[in-house]
């Protein structure tokens, strides 16, 4: 039979609970858009923040990855299992050993797409999910908190490439990243859907890259225009990937 899964007590879905009120008041969310963003129903969400359900472990980490902020106090979090530290064959069957190179904080690049002209710039954690058992993405400093991502990273051992996968109710988003050359960047090709009018999605790509978030000095995030005193170091980057290449656009 199925365990059951386990709760948190009551202090700790009291601690839990308030935390997500104050990320929820910060970004300016509905309660409505956090539950699609943690696949998780309104009234279950209302049920725990309202404190007439303890929250479970398996909800308390959705919602942690849907808004890229640890929930528990440190000694809430369980230690990994031996056998948890190898990641699913369908993310490559990595080893928590063989990718922490890869884990960090990155600035992330790509050009801005309400502005031809401007780099839209934010940060991404890479980090092991010991529930998960794999290494997962979160975004953070965007200016539209409500398109902030969070996913799966894949690291095939063939291709040579690193994947972050974001799957919301069958919706993907893929990053294809470079693994990171000697100085820690990574870059490549973000394929995603851009918001139009209304309800109007258009598939779009463009290039990106991950900078180690230490690499850059006074980082600024934000959309990036010229004239900012970051933009040509930040254009540089994004010329790199194809001129080096890493990546490849073709005209149809």
């Amino acid at each position: 039979m199925p365990t059951p899964d386990k709760q948190l007590s009551a202090e700790q879905s009291l601690q839990v609970a308030e935390t997500v009120r104050e990320e929820i008041a910060r970004r300016r969310i509905s309660r409505q858009s956090l539950a699609e963003q943690a696949k998780l129903s309104l009234s279950t969400l209302e049920k725990v923040l309202g404190g007439r359900r303890p929250f479970t472990l398996a909800t308390t980490v959705r919602l942690e990855q849907a808004l890229g902020v640890s929930l528990r106090k440190a000694q809430d979090v369980p230690a990994a299992a031996v056998n948890g530290d190898v990641a699913p064959d369908s993310l490559g069957s990595y080893s928590r050993r063989a990718v922490t190179w890869i884990e960090g904080t990155y600035l992330t690049l790509r050009p801005s797409f309400g502005d031809k002209a401007a780099i839209y710039a934010y940060h991404t954690e890479i980090a092991w999910d010991v529930t998960a058992s794999c290494l997962m993405f979160r975004e953070g400093e965007r200016l539209d908190v409500i398109y902030t991502q969070f996913g799966e990273v894949a690291v095939p051992h063939q291709s040579g490439f690193i994947y972050l996968i974001t799957n919301q109710h069958g919706q993907h988003r893929l990053i294809t990243v470079s693994r990171p050359i000697r100085s820690g960047e990574m870059y490549g090709i973000i394929t995603t859907l851009l918001a139009g009018r209304g309800s109007v999605l258009t598939p779009i790509a463009a290039p990106i890259a991950f900078l180690p978030i230490k690499s850059i000095p006074g980082s600024t995030v934000g959309r990036i225009s010229p004239g900012d005193a970051n933009y040509d170091v930040y254009r540089e980057h994004l010329r790199r990937t194809t001129d080096e290449p890493f990546a490849l656009f073709l005209q149809g």
